[in-house]
C-alpha cells in the first residue's frame, strides 16, 4: 500500500474514532446517574483492490462516570423543616425566643378535647418543649413550615437539632428530646404523647 493511501486510511480512522468518542450533549449529562458495561471495541478496516493488506484500528469507548445524588438539606435559617412521606404533616424543630421544641401539624386522630385555654385552633398537631410531656397544639396557623416547599424526611431516615430528633417511621412520624425522652409519635388514625 502507498504510504499516501495508508495516510488517508488512518485519517479516515481518526475522524471516524473522534467522532463516535464525541458524541455526548448537554441533554446525556443533566439525566439521571446511570452505569453503562463498556461496549465492545469498535474496529475501523481500510481495504485497498491492489494490496491485500488490511489495516485496523481499535478503539475502547471511555468508561461511563456516575455522581451521587444531592444531599437533601432541611435546615432553613436557624430552624429544620420537613414533610412526612405521604405529605400529611408539616414538621419542624424550630428555637424562638422563650422556648426550642419540635412538633408536626397536620390532621391527626383521636384528639382530646378542646381545653377551654385555647381560642384557635386546637389539636392540629402535636410537640414537645422541655422538660414536660409532649402536647396537642392550640395555633392560629402553620408553624412547622419553612413557607416553601419542605423536603420530605424518608422512611427510616432521622434529622437532629438543638437537642431534639425526629424519625419517619413507617406508622408516622416520631420527635423527641434528647436528654428526657419525652416526646410524641403523630399519624393519621393514631398519636402518642410521652
Amino acid at each position: 500500500m502507498s504510504s499516501r493511501r495508508m495516510v488517508a486510511a488512518l485519517g479516515t480512522a481518526f475522524a471516524v474514532v473522534t467522532l463516535a468518542a464525541c458524541g455526548t450533549s448537554g441533554a446525556d449529562e443533566a439525566a439521571a446517574p446511570t452505569t453503562t458495561p463498556p461496549a465492545a471495541p469498535t474496529t475501523v478496516a481500510s481495504t485497498t483492490a491492489a494490496a491485500t493488506t488490511t489495516t485496523a484500528v481499535a478503539t475502547t469507548p471511555a468508561p461511563t462516570t456516575t455522581s451521587a445524588a444531592p444531599t437533601t438539606t432541611y435546615r432553613r435559617n436557624e430552624a429544620v423543616y420537613f414533610t412526612s412521606p405521604a405529605g400529611g404533616f408539616q414538621c419542624g424543630i424550630i428555637e424562638l425566643p422563650t422556648r426550642t421544641e419540635a412538633g408536626c401539624q397536620g390532621v391527626t386522630t383521636p384528639v382530646p378535647p378542646r381545653p377551654e385555654s385555647c381560642m384557635v385552633d386546637w389539636g392540629s398537631g402535636i410537640r414537645v418543649t422541655g422538660t414536660a410531656r409532649a402536647e396537642f397544639l392550640c395555633a392560629g396557623g402553620l408553624v412547622y413550615t419553612s413557607g416553601g416547599v419542605d423536603a420530605v424526611l424518608p422512611v427510616g431516615q432521622k434529622v437532629a437539632s438543638f437537642g431534639f430528633t425526629c424519625t419517619s417511621e413507617a406508622n408516622g412520624i416520631t420527635c423527641r428530646k434528647d436528654d428526657t425522652g419525652h416526646g410524641f409519635r403523630i399519624a393519621t388514625n393514631s398519636n402518642e404523647v410521652f
